[in-house]
């Protein structure tokens, strides 16, 4: 008190699995406990979503409210929906990555409302082998954070949608080639990222679950650990958010701490009855309690505050910070480098090239070497840029752990100062047409310089907000710029209660909502918890009706 230090937490001595977490500032009180914070994975993750629909799908759709669990252990919540009634937006055409880069464009510049993953349903058919396509590791971000998907039937828009969303997550495509290795052994259920279109899959594989593990690992994801505390419907206890009038709601039974929550109401002496920061008695963990760890060298590690049974939002170092001894620089929550690269495309026996390969290859402009294409044309590097150029990598596999090959890839070879060195480059495509074969933004090119659309550019020029550091050395994350957004967000919500500026009618709005019933109808199929209220009065207000919560558990 008064600026004195009275915190203080450790582990027991030679108990690696122990956490004590001290207070000295009322006398004294500490916590014993020999369970760790849990893993990003384990811990309850919440992807908020809105779904938009084409001019052509208003006769298509119905009504939902809805709840699914899968093995995800993430809780996916419509926030918002927006139709177009009287005309489209963007142009709706057959070629689903024309269409996914437009309606980034139109998130971007229309859409106010937040969300972690924007969708839309249209009812073209893509002349595509697939139904749906979406950015690969978008979530969270605004330009990538989205997915298209055909309607086709409502059985096929539910596939689409679930394999759009989990492409968002960083999951990829599960390859005909491992599906035992995948756990996809049942040829009739499936599998959801299977790659040889299953008809009604009931869930995601071994593979799935490991790729979105990766995903959190490597930083992704971060806007997933924040708990909504507003939905666009009726308050409800039992689904699992605290709303007006309540003092708790975990959802089912078994996901509170014994009986902490009756009824939507804390029992007598509880603090709290759900979350990484209440522990078994229904009490807070002390201030400082370690809630959630760093996953990498950009991430932060959260601690309970001491007054709420919820981890703080996850929050990462800002874009710039050194990382890796000094060898990386961190960008969007990841440590990047060409090595790091280099090893996630190919694996872990794989590493970056000498910088030689750059210098002398990226100034060429051939394919072996290049800042990218013009027309039919590469590009040369200039010998600033050459560490952002046309990636190189040593030890490569035959097939790359993600992606698509596209061509052969490039092996070149020198006698460089006595030593042979490789410097083998491929293009290797993702579904939504990035091409992971350069090296990434974000990566370090020089002293203080990151590259940025192949161009090797100061880190002071990239316009990256600062933000204070407290006087106890604490580390600059991302919790100001996501402040500013928040702050910004509200005051648009107080402007404009709805995102769609079009009048709902009731046979809009109720067609919509039963194409998403049909949807979450499904996933109940795929081994899902579905508890659905279908007594809820059709849009006499829009904004309580339009919108449900969707949860997924391990």
């Amino acid at each position: 008190q008064g600026g004195e230090h009275c915190y203080y937490h450790g582990q027991v001595r030679g108990k690696d699995d122990s956490h004590v977490a001290l207070s000295t500032c009322n006398g004294l009180q500490s916590t014993l406990s020999f369970q760790m914070p849990r893993s990003v994975f384990e811990e309850m993750k919440y992807l908020e979503v809105m779904i938009v629909s084409d001019h052509s799908m208003v006769g298509h759709l119905t009504k939902t409210f809805l709840i699914f669990k899968d093995q995800l252990h993430t809780r996916v919540v419509l926030v918002a929906v927006e139709i177009w009634t009287d005309r489209d937006h963007i142009p709706i055409g057959v070629r689903p990555l024309e269409l996914l880069r437009d309606f980034s464009k139109y998130r971007q510049q229309s859409i106010k409302h937040h969300a972690d993953s924007v969708q839309l349903l249209s009812n073209v058919t893509f002349h595509y082998r697939r139904s749906s396509t979406a950015y690969f590791g978008g979530m969270c971000s605004v330009s990538r954070g989205v997915g298209v998907n055909e309607y086709g039937t409502t059985w096929s828009m539910v596939g689409s949608l679930s394999q759009s969303l989990a492409q968002n997550l960083g999951i990829q495509w599960d390859p005909a080639s491992k599906r035992k290795e995948c756990g996809c052994v049942n040829l009739w259920d499936g599998c959801i990222m299977e790659d040889n279109g299953v008809q009604h899959p009931h869930r995601f594989s071994k593979c799935s679950i490991t790729d979105y593990k990766e995903f959190l690992l490597k930083g992704g994801g971060s806007c997933l650990f924040n708990r909504p505390t507003k939905l666009f419907e009726v308050a409800d206890c039992g689904n699992g958010f605290v709303e007006v009038g309540e003092e708790c709601d975990c959802g089912t039974r078994s996901d509170c701490y014994k009986e902490c929550c009756k009824k939507c109401s804390l029992a007598n002496g509880a603090h709290c009855s759900d979350g990484p920061c209440c522990n078994s008695t229904c009490l807070f963990y002390p201030r400082g309690y370690s809630c959630r760890y760093a996953v990498n060298d950009c991430d932060i590690s959260e601690s309970c505050s001491g007054d709420s049974g919820q981890c703080p939002p996850n929050l990462h170092k800002q874009d710039g910070y050194l990382c890796q001894v000094n060898q990386g620089r961190c960008y969007s929550g990841e440590c990047k480098t060409r090595e790091n690269q280099c090893k996630y495309i190919w694996g872990s026996k794989a590493s970056g090239s000498e910088k030689f390969c750059y210098e002398k290859l990226n100034t060429e402009g051939t394919e072996k070497g290049n800042c990218g294409k013009d027309g039919e044309k590469w590009t040369q590097c200039s010998k600033h840029d050459v560490f952002c150029g046309y990636l190189l990598c040593t030890n490569i596999g035959r097939a790359p752990r993600i992606g698509t090959m596209k061509g052969d890839a490039t092996p070149t070879s020198f006698n460089h100062q006595g030593n042979v060195i490789q410097c083998t480059g491929a293009h290797i495509i993702l579904d939504d047409d990035t091409d992971l074969g350069y090296v990434e933004d974000g990566t370090p090119c020089g002293p203080s310089m990151m590259c940025l659309d192949h161009k090797c550019l100061p880190i002071q020029s990239l316009n990256m907000s600062t933000c204070a550091i407290g006087p106890n050395g604490q580390v600059c994350s991302n919790m100001y710029l996501r402040s500013l957004y928040n702050q910004l967000f509200l005051i648009l919500r107080c402007n404009k209660n709805l995102t769609n500026t079009h009048t709902h009618t009731h046979t809009h709005t109720h067609t919509l909502l039963w194409s998403l019933h049909v949807f979450f109808f499904f996933l109940s199929m795929c081994g899902f918890a579905l508890d659905l209220d279908l007594d809820v009065p059709i849009f006499t207000d829009v904004q309580k009706h339009l919108f449900g919560s969707l949860e997924m558990l391990n």
